[in-house]
Order: C-alpha cells, then sequence, then structure tokens
C-alpha cells in the first residue's frame, strides 16, 4: 500500500502511475539523458502540465486544485515509481514554497507561471552562498552546493546566510534564471542520470525584497523532507515490487529461488521495511499540516526513515536479483541512483537524527484524527461512566465500566456494546481525556474471543462477564518444550472417559501461570489424524487436582514465564470449546487476536527513547544521533497503526499491518533496549543501579527481557515467513 490512504488519493495515485507508464516508460527515459542532463524538458513535461499535476497543491486563485500536501506525495511518490524523468521535485517545492512564504507580488507572478508549466530547481542548502543588504533587496554571492534543475529551471529557490547577520539567519529567495552577468548554471555529472544537476554562481546577484520568502531554514528544510521522503518511497517501491516478481519466475536447483528460506525472509524484511517508510512519509505530509512542531518533528522522521532506507532497499534489491541487477542495461540502477541522489542532496543522515533527537526532548507526535459524524449522544453516554466510574473506590472500578460495556466495548451485548471503529475510538478518547488507563483482561483479550465465536452460551455467560470485572485471570497452555512455533506438533493428550476428559502433557513459556484461575489449553484427542486435525480446545481450571506450575527464572532474575505439568487433569464435557479435534481452528482465533494486541500497542504504551535517554541523564551528539534513529522508526511504527485504524474507520481492511506491525515493533523495541544499556554506560554493568534522577533505571533488566517481546506471539522469524508466505505470496518451503 502506498501513501495514498483515502479513496480519492488511491484515485489520483492511479491516474498517476497510468500517466507515467504511458509517458515515460523506461526505454524512453534511456533515449533522453544526453539531453535531460543538459538541462532540456523530457518529451512528457507538457502532459504533465496540460493532467494538472503541476498544480494539485496550488491554491485554486491561481488556477491550482487547492490540494493538500498528501496529494503532492502521492504525486511525487507515483512519478518516482515510474522514474518520471525531468525537474518535476524542484518544481513543485519552490511553487509550493512560493504559495506559502512568498509575498502577494511574487505569488501574483510566479504561481500562474508554475500552472502553466514553468520549471524551477532548488538549492537544497545556503552553503556557499552569502548575502548582504542593499537597497530594495539583498546581493546574493558564492557558488552553491549541488542543484536539481539548476539547468532547466526558469525559477530557482535558493538559500543564503545573511552577512553580519544572527547566528543561522538566512535568507531564502526565489529569482528568475534567465540569461545573467550576476548568475551562472554549471552542468554537473548528476548521479540521478533522469535529471539535471549544477552547480549556481551568484557575483552579486540582486534579489527584491518581494522575491525573498518569510520562512526560517528548518521550516523550509522540513518541507523539502517531505517531499523528498515521497520521491524516495516511490523508487523503494518500485525496487521492492521489481526484485519480488523476481524471486517468483527465477528458477535455481529445479524451484523458484523463491521458495528458498533465506530468500523468502529477505524479501519480507525488504517489504517490511518499505511499509516503515511509507507510514513514515505518510505522517510526515500530514505533519506538514499541523503546527510547526509538529511539522518539524514529523518530517525530520520522515527525512531519517525514508531517505537511507530507500537507498538500503534499492541496493538490497540490486543483489536480490544477482548479476543482472547490477548491469547497466537493468534499470535497478537508476533508481538506486535516484535514492543515492535525494539521500546525498537533503544532507547528512547524522544532522537529521540528531534534530529529531533533540526535538524528541520536547516534543510529543499528536496526530490529529477525524472521525467524522459521531453517533448522536455516544460520547455524552460514555464520558458519563466513565466519570461515575473515577469516583469509585479502585476494586469498585472495573466491575463498573464491564458492566457498562466499557472493557472490551467491540464485544456483542451483553458484554460489551458491539463497537465499530468510530465507537471505539471515541471510547479511548474519554478514558484518556479522564485521566483513566482503559482496563485489560491481558490473556482474556485472547481468551474471550474465542469463547464468545465458538463456545457455548453457558460457556459465555460463566466466564465473559467474570473476566471482564476482572474476577477471573487467564493463562494460555499453548506452547510445549517440542511444539513452540510448530505448535500443531504439540503432544499433550487428551484421553476421554466418563463425563470429560483426562489431560497429561507438559507446557512451556506460560506467561501468569501463577496467578491465572483458568486457562486455554490446546490437547491432541486424535493421534492417528494428520497433526491439525486431531487437536482440542479445552478450558482448564488451574486449581485442578494434578496442576503443578513451575515458574521459569529468566535471563533478568524474574519469573514471568512457568512451566506447567498435566498429571491426570479432568475436564468435564462442558469445558471442550466446540467439537473435539476442532481445536485447531479455533486456535487460529486466539492466536490472531494475540498479533493484533501485541502489535498494536495494546500490552502497553512505547516507551519514548527521548524519556529513557532522559532519565538515564544521557547527553551529547552522539545520544541525540541515536534517540532520533529509534525515535524515527518508532514514530513510523506508531504512524503504521494509525494509518490502520483510519482504514478500519472507513471500512477498509488494513492488510498486511498487523504481521508487518508486529514485527516492525518487536524489532524497533529490542534496539530501544539496547541503546540505553549503551546509554548507561558503566551503570549498565550494575543491576538496578541509581541513576541521574535518583529513579532506578532497570536499562540492563530491560535489555535482558526483550527475548520475551521477539519470541512472544510468534518468532520474528516466523513472522517473516507468515509476511513472505502469506502477504506476498511465495512459494512455501
Amino acid at each position: 500500500m502506498g501513501i495514498a490512504l483515502t479513496q480519492d488519493q488511491k484515485d489520483l495515485a492511479e491516474a498517476v502511475r497510468e500517466f507515467t507508464a504511458r509517458h515515460a516508460p523506461a526505454t524512453r527515459t534511456r533515449e533522453e539523458f544526453a539531453g535531460l542532463a543538459e538541462g532540456k524538458l523530457p518529451a512528457a513535461w507538457d502532459a504533465l502540465r496540460s493532467q494538472g499535476f503541476l498544480a494539485v497543491h496550488l491554491p485554486e486563485s491561481a488556477g491550482g486544485d487547492g490540494g493538500g500536501i498528501t496529494e503532492l506525495a502521492v504525486i511525487l511518490e507515483e512519478t518516482a515509481r515510474g522514474l518520471l524523468p525531468g525537474p518535476l521535485l524542484p518544481t513543485v517545492l519552490t511553487s509550493l514554497a512560493v504559495a506559502r512564504y512568498g509575498t502577494g507580488a511574487l505569488g501574483d507572478a510566479a504561481l500562474p507561471r508554475f500552472v502553466g508549466g514553468a520549471p524551477a530547481g532548488c538549492v537544497t542548502s545556503t552553503d556557499g552562498l552569502r548575502a548582504v543588504r542593499t537597497e530594495g533587496g539583498w546581493l546574493v554571492s558564492g557558488t552553491s552546493v549541488p542543484a536539481l534543475g539548476a539547468l532547466s529551471g526558469e525559477f530557482l529557490l535558493a538559500g543564503a546566510a545573511i552577512v553580519d547577520g544572527a547566528d543561522g539567519d538566512d535568507l531564502w529567495f526565489v529569482t528568475e534564471t534567465g540569461p545573467s552577468p550576476t548568475l551562472r548554471a554549471d552542468k554537473a555529472l548528476g548521479t540521478d542520470l533522469s535529471r539535471d544537476i549544477g552547480t549556481l554562481t551568484f557575483a552579486g546577484h540582486l534579489i527584491p525584497d518581494d522575491h525573498t520568502l518569510a520562512v526560517r531554514t528548518d521550516e523550509l528544510r522540513s518541507l523539502m523532507a517531505v517531499l523528498f521522503a515521497a520521491e524516495a518511497v516511490g523508487a523503494a517501491r518500485w525496487c521492492q515490487e521489481t526484485g519480488l516478481a523476481y524471486v517468483k519466475v527465477r528458477e535455481q536447483f529445479g524451484r523458484p529461488v523463491g521458495s528458498f528460506q533465506a530468500v523468502k525472509h529477505k524479501c519480507a524484511r525488504i517489504f517490511g521495511q518499505l511499509e516503515v517508510l511509507t507510514a513514515a512519509a505518510w505522517d510526515g505530509a500530514s505533519g506538514a499540516a499541523q503546527d510547526r512542531d509538529q511539522a518539524a518533528y514529523s518530517a525530520a522522521a520522515a527525512a531519517v526513515t525514508c531517505l537511507p532506507g530507500a537507498v538500503d532497499i534499492a541496493l538490497d534489491t540490486v543483489t536480490l536479483l544477482g548479476g543482472i541487477g547490477y548491469t547497466w542495461e537493468h534499470d535497478t540502477h537508476l533508481y538506486w541512483r535516484r535514492a543515492i541522489s535525494l539521500a546525498a542532496l537533503l544532507g547528512p543522515e547524522a544532522a537529521w537524527r540528531e534534530r529529531l533527537g533533540r526535538l524528541a526532548a520536547t516534543v510529543t507526535r499528536t496526530r490529529l484524527l477525524e472521525l467524522g459524524n459521531e453517533p448522536d449522544g455516544f460520547r455524552d453516554q460514555v464520558a458519563a461512566r466513565i466519570a461515575e466510574a473515577r469516583e469509585a473506590p479502585p476494586a469498585a472500578r472495573q466491575r463498573l465500566l464491564a458492566d457498562a460495556g466499557l472493557v472490551s466495548p467491540h464485544y456483542p451485548a451483553p458484554y460489551g456494546l458491539a463497537a465499530g471503529p468510530v465507537e471505539q475510538v471515541i471510547i479511548s478518547q474519554e478514558f484518556e481525556r479522564a485521566g483513566l488507563r482503559q482496563p485489560s483482561t491481558i490473556i482474556g483479550e485472547w481468551a474471550l474471543p474465542t469463547i464468545l465465536t465458538h463456545g457455548t452460551d453457558a460457556q459465555r455467560e460463566r466466564f465473559t462477564r467474570p473476566t471482564l470485572r476482572g474476577e477471573i485471570e487467564w493463562c494460555q497452555l499453548f506452547s510445549e518444550p517440542g511444539a513452540g512455533s510448530d505448535l500443531a506438533s504439540l503432544k499433550t493428550r487428551a484421553h476421554p472417559m466418563n463425563g470429560g476428559w483426562l489431560l497429561n502433557g507438559q507446557k512451556v513459556w506460560t506467561s501468569n501461570a501463577k496467578q491465572a484461575d483458568w486457562a486455554i489449553c490446546l490437547a491432541r484427542t486424535d493421534p492417528d489424524v494428520p497433526k491439525h486435525k486431531g487437536i482440542s480446545y479445552f478450558l482448564v481450571d488451574m486449581h485442578s487436582a494434578g496442576v503443578d506450575v513451575r515458574p521459569l527464572r529468566e535471563a533478568n532474575g524474574g519469573y514471568l514465564f512457568n512451566e506447567v505439568f498435566l498429571d491426570n487433569v479432568f475436564v468435564p464435557d462442558d469445558l471442550i470449546v466446540g467439537a473435539p479435534n476442532e481445536g485447531w481452528r479455533l486456535a487460529r482465533t486466539t492466536l490472531g487476536n494475540e498479533r493484533v494486541s501485541i502489535g498494536t500497542g495494546m500490552s502497553g504504551p512505547a516507551v519514548s527513547p527521548a524519556a529513557i535517554a532522559a532519565g538515564l541523564g544521557a547527553t551529547g551528539t552522539a545520544v541525540a544521533q541515536d534517540v532520533g534513529r529509534l525515535t524515527a522508526w518508532q514514530n513510523a511504527t506508531e504512524a503504521m497503526a494509525r494509518r490502520g485504524l483510519l482504514q478500519r474507520l472507513s471500512g477498509m481492511q488494513p492488510g498486511a499491518a498487523g504481521s508487518v506491525l508486529k514485527l516492525m515493533s518487536s524489532l524497533i523495541g529490542a534496539d530501544i533496549r539496547r541503546a540505553a544499556v549503551a546509554w548507561a554506560g558503566p551503570a549498565g554493568a550494575v543491576i538496578n543501579s541509581e541513576t541521574h534522577d535518583g529513579s532506578r533505571d532497570g536499562a540492563a533488566e530491560a535489555y535482558l527481557s526483550v527475548p520475551a517481546t521477539l519470541v512472544g506471539g510468534g518468532t520474528s522469524e516466523i513472522q517473516l515467513n507468515v509476511i513472505a508466505e502469506q502477504v506476498l505470496g511465495l512459494p512455501r518451503s
């Protein structure tokens, strides 16, 4: 799924995709390389103008469509995906800057020309250029860094450091590039062969006051980052799709190379990384419509994630294709070149990391959420019930919320409110507004959906309401010493007897087993059928005779997990869920709920890397860069979850988001914990040491707890297989 999220955006993406394929096939673009390098506009430029793609983002008063930056990002993604040649990126960046920050006179003069197809070049940095105040304007001198569209542009967006100004005081301006004794463009051999690049030499070039932009450098560079990120995602998407298509048909040893696990995992990782990049680019475009801090945060996160990420995906695709991917004749290197060029022009990755790291110390990303038409009176009713529970004694609070259907509001009545996505969001917002955390039934979040879907009326009545009220705690008896990821290989047996079943076997990695009242348990009831077909789903009283719980001490010194031994444990007939031997089908309901819970953050709020670093008293450039990198990836996974929510709100299915989100969330969580140990310094060598702010840091303990996240709900390797086979359609090994 691309940046486009709404139906209108998807329609726009499809139109641009078809346009690019029709007007700029790769063979034609290759034929234009020489002319493009000299500043000649591509053959598709006039058609690009006539389709209105140059003016989607411009105000209607100037002849544009009045669209937003997200729509512009959609266009840039799709044109980059088709390697559309020419100066589209610097042109729309310049026209957007004029529309946002230019004087009325500049807008009146320039915007209609942009709508009419005038191209522009852009300089992304003030390095090398200086501005001196003069009567009625500014005199700019120096030689710029390499600039996109330097030769083809009729307009030029550039910036210069102000001489004798305050530190960091810059002048940004737009000037015309016709023949002038004070402005010269010199051709450079660009890494990206599909558009011109060059340096610009200013020799006391006059910039009138009405051609300057009322914008600070960091604000304009945020805008650049958003648009550059969109193009980077487009280039990366072509690479991912091309590599995947190749491994599906390329054969070695008599079968497609995509059936080999190493190749499958590489394809899944590339796809997962692309989804992260896409979410970051979308979030950057969305944040541009918010206040300055939010725009800066989301743009920096997009820069940190998308620009280097696209370069990595392109190189991974070259190696995935093997020798053919490295040949001049194959198009992959053209996309690799564009990704390299974008990353280089936007500026050092380390600087963007540091910028985000320092922003994250004071800014929290808040995303706007438009719910549309809310059910009449629903929010007020929810707020009133939550307020009533808030005033109740803590011991009675969950019971009141459960009876109001607010613990698991998506459950059907009488246990929930049958709340759809919009209602669930309203409920979450009202809990947050009241300063209360919405209760969770922990393992019950996974057990109850199975009971509600497949259980008897008596089972639903017996277990659902008490669980929601907090009167019953659950654990899950699924994994065994020889049946973890391969759960269907379990060996725990259930023998039929008068009035029920006797369970015998060993379970392991069982969270909460010591405190649990009941367990959901899989046991084999028919050993003579294929392994998936002879399993049944039981509800086991953890206080039954024959249940022996033995805590497992973990690497962190804690006892989250347990071994559970079942020795002739009697389970009555009325505590089997569904029919005998149908347990595997039922277990998929439970496992599906488990993965959604972990991947969407229902297990608890994400821990901010900036907050961890601050708690450890870790400061300095290197720490800020670390925090920026980790914050960018965490922000992208949160944006991915928000995109999934918005899809649900609009009635669409989120598709592959669940598996990808679970995988990426667990990986970034581990990375954050690893970094925290490094930030702690020598204190990381001490368990539970006192920190800078007088608290207990737990950096080492937290990192020693990481395996539970990486393994729980399916290991990362299993998730890679799921993505490769069920999402990307690669053959099973």
